[in-house]
């Protein structure tokens, strides 16, 4: 019987590894200019985090961890509360005012696998630690953009604001109150969800729950004060940058700590799992976590999404498989000098190859051609004895000899080394 990898869980082939590396590259290429630094964090972090960051009532924490319980440890389900713990545990608020970090890296949940969304999937986490501003938020989201653009993928931006601990506590009542009169007509999730967390009925999927809440009240009607100033700053913000977006009052978060603003970047391209960055503020996080009382705000993108993305694009380009030379060793005492040769053309920064098992002449040519080499370097015992090899451009066909010592100047030069 075959073993096959578990559900959920999926191989990322070599065909496939190209994208992974283009998205990652151009994010750590945007994010260098934003001046952010790299944070690893463990894969495995002991369960009270998550139960204390996410919400020990949440569908994350009851249902959808892999924890050990007999050793009270989890993979982590997602990045941020990791992040905020080693922010605490390294005092690495002593150290810079305001820190600007990200990770990218595999994350794990128990859900229903669907397309794009699977049980191990893989996150960049963008966090910044130590300022309020409004500004940092619009600066954040035009981040976002900057990188959506730069990878080609076309994106909608939505935001809303989820008010503060002195305000939301009377959004909570009336939404409650509106809620109660539609009960009977919401999915067995909502009704469950509305008495732990009823924002979370408003984010409902389900098209019978999203008709019945289609004219709930607005948390953003229920700001206070300070609340409403910043989510104006926010907007403001976002115009001077001229990032587009739309309010969406239905927005709002699976996890407990997120307050204020609240942001997602969408795409029609995906069916219905159309967000492929999500994030928000969450300034009472790292006081709750044992830290000192520090703001935050960050987003996650999910890569498997986004490699879905690039993919129906179509215009990625392929990966690169083709290498500069191969070398053809006829005979041992060839072989051994052109496993050397390999070797020396490689540290210049070449892609050279071989056949380690010297089989004729034709068969390396051959092999050569479905390399994609650009040149072939041939040597037997006759070139050997006049130290010199028969370089031959795979392009136009032609063919010379070339002293031995004069090749690695002439690859160089080729490739502009």
């Amino acid at each position: 019987m075959k073993i096959k990898a578990l559900n959920g869980f999926k191989d990322i082939m070599p065909g496939d590894v190209h994208l992974w590396r283009q998205v990652e590259q151009s994010a750590r290429t945007v994010l260098e200019r934003f001046h952010f630094a790299e944070i690893r964090v463990p894969v495995l972090e002991k369960t009270e985090l998550f139960s204390r960051s996410i919400g020990a009532d949440t569908d994350i924490v009851e249902k959808e961890m892999y924890t050990f319980v007999d050793k009270q440890i989890t993979m982590r389900p997602e990045a941020t509360a990791s992040l905020m713990r080693a922010y605490i545990e390294h005092n690495m608020h002593g150290r810079k005012a305001v820190q600007r970090l990200f990770t990218i890296g595999p994350m794990f949940r128990h859900e229903r696998p669907q397309k794009g969304r699977l049980r191990q999937f893989h996150q960049l986490d963008v966090e910044v630690l130590g300022s309020a501003s409004p500004r940092l938020d619009a600066e954040l989201m035009s981040l976002g953009d900057c990188l959506f653009s730069e990878l080609g993928v076309s994106t909608s931006l939505e935001i809303n604001s989820l008010g503060c601990p002195d305000c939301r506590p009377q959004y909570r009542r009336v939404l409650l109150a509106f809620i109660k009169e539609r009960l009977d007509h919401l999915c067995e999730d909502c009704r469950r969800r509305s008495q732990r967390n009823p924002l979370r009925v408003l984010d409902c999927k389900k098209q019978g729950c999203r008709v019945q809440v289609q004219d709930a009240p607005s948390v953003i009607d229920y700001l206070c004060e300070n609340c409403s100033i910043h989510f104006t700053e926010v907007r403001r913000n976002l115009d001077l940058l001229e990032v587009d977006y739309a309010v969406n009052k239905f927005m709002v978060r699976g996890l407990d700590y997120y307050v204020r603003t609240t942001f997602e970047f969408v795409t029609d391209q995906l069916g219905a799992q159309s967000a492929v960055c999500a994030g928000g503020r969450y300034d009472g996080l790292i006081e709750m976590l044992g830290g000192p009382k520090v703001p935050g705000i960050g987003f996650a993108m999910g890569i498997e999404r986004l490699v879905l993305l690039l993919k129906r694009l179509g215009d990625h380009g392929e990966q690169n498989e083709e290498i500069d030379v191969f070398i053809a060793g006829l005979g041992e005492e060839a072989a051994d000098y052109s496993f050397k040769l390999m070797h020396g053309l490689r540290a210049i920064g070449l892609r050279v190859d071989m056949d380690l098992d010297t089989r004729s002449l034709k068969s390396q040519m051959k092999q050569a051609d479905r390399g994609g080499a650009g040149y072939t370097v041939i040597v037997g015992s006759q070139e050997l004895d006049k130290q010199q090899v028969v370089l031959r451009n795979m392009k136009t066909g032609e063919q010379t000899d070339l002293k031995i010592d004069a090749l690695t100047d002439f690859f160089s030069a080729a490739f502009g080394l």
